[in-house]
């Protein structure tokens, strides 16, 4: 399905090579690969690929620690999702108490 839709426009071909590049990039943790794609963002000719270029050298020592370092927020991001489902499937019929009840005996998936 990827390559028909990249084979009726050039913009979502760039589109896909340069988002499955950064998953590639992202999965082995290849710091080193992250100049060449952002030139090649740079070079595309998109202009939201080119802004969010700009925004990822603005931050560039996070995105490299997070391209390098072996930890991962993950797990913790995982916890906050499932309380945020929790709490707003309760939004305005119970009070801390029952948040509570639920958070702690409901298993975590």
């Amino acid at each position: 399905m990827l390559q028909q839709l990249a084979d009726r426009s050039s913009e979502l071909a760039t589109t896909i090579r340069l988002a499955q590049a950064f998953g590639a990039m992202v999965r082995n943790r290849q710091a080193t690969e992250f100049d060449a794609w952002l030139a090649q963002m740079d070079a595309c000719g998109l202009a939201a690929f080119e802004r969010l270029a700009r925004g990822m050298r603005q931050d560039e020592a996070a995105i490299r620690a997070a391209l390098t370092l072996p930890w991962s927020t993950g797990p913790v991001e995982g916890t906050i999702n499932r309380l945020k489902m929790i709490k707003r499937s309760m939004y305005g019929r119970a009070k801390l108490d029952l948040l509570r009840q639920r958070v702690l005996l409901r298993p975590s998936s």
